[in-house]
């Protein structure tokens, strides 16, 4: 029988680092990283045949569970009708017609027109694109944490697998390039200010997600979001909200859809999805006000293209995927949620770690520290070694956590009773482990 060990000696042959994307490598908690061969509703398995409970959720787009039966059907009936064909289809139009229609809320828009690509990455290079178009400024804002894909200009500073690897940016990167973004920490608003007050008529835009996701869970504070829409527009600059992890996650219309119905007024100039958009496949997209989407090729000057952008197998997951997650099934993602969550907090308590747990919806994720995390320094500033010991235990145990504790946890609606009562009884466990852990 092949263990992982051995999937990982082969793939470290011919791909670097014997991963497509560094978190999975394990780097940061060690150890044998998982080759999965399949998953189904809660559960992924192994190539030794073994299942684990999945709060990994593929990153977000399992919102459903995996290999949710009609969202396969969906793939499937596509795939019959053939795979790309770099054409125009049905499908694109109607999953833009979807999209624009969640996001209307009261009869205000959250977008007018929506571009089509593959990977959040292109989603928000491109949208940085149209900002620099619209407003002939190249400075773009960005805050310490916050991961917006690996296009050359915003990987400074970012979360996710940049925060995990304990970079500050990346090799390859020019100085110029690098330049012209600004990073900032998160919510805070006297910094934001200084920023454009030390570069008036330069700043093109502010990108921040919705809420960070990246570098563990970071919460806008109450009204940041609609702060940097109102500073930016007093400063001719445009504000772009990245929902390529909360959108369609973390509620029928995302973060932005959780602030407008609390009553937060505001509405972003660009969006930009993933993740859920595709149903878990190669699928992203740019939102936005209609003149600026205009601007974009073939109507205006800022050229974006991709053979496989609209991907017709993407689209009829994501179509699939869209029109089965309504209002049931975020309540079940975010019962299930509430109950790890709780009861993580609870093991963690009862071992004497201490610790924080951050939420933005359904997601959370855990901090080693005893105060809270507002921004990227709190997250870097927490007893982080303690979290391998942690993550093991729970792998031991058959529960899948996310390689890193700059990461978010994800429950999906098919996590029922049986999966959840596999988590909770695992908690205990690797709570007393990482009381017991010491730094290296």
């Amino acid at each position: 029988m092949i263990t992982n060990a051995d999937a990982a000696t082969r793939a470290r042959a011919v791909i670097p680092g014997g991963v497509n994307s560094p978190v999975r490598a394990f780097g940061s908690v060690g150890g044998t990283p998982l080759s999965i061969v399949s998953a189904r509703g809660p559960l992924v398995t192994d190539v030794t045949g073994r299942d684990y409970v999945d709060l990994v959720a593929s990153w977000g787009p399992a919102l459903l569970g995996h290999a949710h039966p009609e969202v396969v059907a969906a793939v499937q009936e596509a795939a019959s009708r053939g795979l790309s064909f770099g054409a125009s289809t049905p499908g694109e139009t109607e999953l833009a017609e979807l999209v624009i229609d969640r996001l209307s809320i009261d009869g205000t828009p959250g977008i007018e027109k929506l571009r089509l690509v593959s990977t959040g990455t292109e989603a928000t290079m491109t949208a940085i694109r149209i900002a620099r178009g619209a407003t002939g400024r190249d400075v773009v804002i960005k805050f310490a944490g916050h991961y917006h894909g690996h296009s050359d200009g915003l990987l400074a500073e970012s979360g996710s697998g940049v925060a995990t690897l304990g970079l500050p940016g990346s090799a390859g990167v020019p100085a110029d390039i690098a330049g012209l973004t600004l990073v900032l920490p998160y919510n805070d608003r006297a910094a934001v200010l200084a920023a454009f007050e030390a570069h008036p008529g330069r700043i093109a835009a502010i990108i921040a997600e919705a809420a960070g996701a990246n570098a563990g869970v970071l919460t806008p504070d109450e009204g940041f979001n609609r702060f940097l829409v109102d500073t930016a527009h007093d400063h001719g600059a445009l504000f772009i909200l990245d929902e390529v992890l909360t959108g369609f996650r973390v509620s029928v219309a995302g973060w932005w859809g959780l602030e407008r119905t609390a009553g937060q007024d505001w509405v972003p100039d660009l969006v930009t999805f993933g993740k859920v958009i595709g149903g878990g496949m190669p699928l992203a997209g740019i939102g936005g006000r209609a003149d600026l989407l205009d601007l974009l090729a073939p109507l205006g000057p800022v050229y974006q293209a991709g053979t496989l952008s609209g991907n017709p197998l993407a689209v009829a997951a994501g179509l699939a995927t869209l029109r089965l997650a309504d209002a049931e099934v975020y309540g079940r993602v975010d019962a299930a949620a509430s109950v790890v969550s709780q009861a993580l907090g609870d093991a963690l308590t009862e071992a004497g770690v201490a610790h924080v747990i951050s939420y933005a919806g359904s997601l959370f994720s855990v901090a080693f520290r005893d105060a809270p995390v507002r921004d990227y320094a709190d997250a870097r500033s927490q007893d982080a070694w303690r979290y391998p010991a942690f993550f093991h235990a729970m792998l031991d145990a058959g529960v899948s956590l996310p390689p890193s504790v700059f990461e978010a946890w994800f429950l999906t609606a098919a996590h029922d009773d049986a999966a959840l009562a596999r988590v909770i009884d695992a908690l205990p466990v690797a709570a007393r482990a990482a009381a017991a852990a010491t730094p290296a």
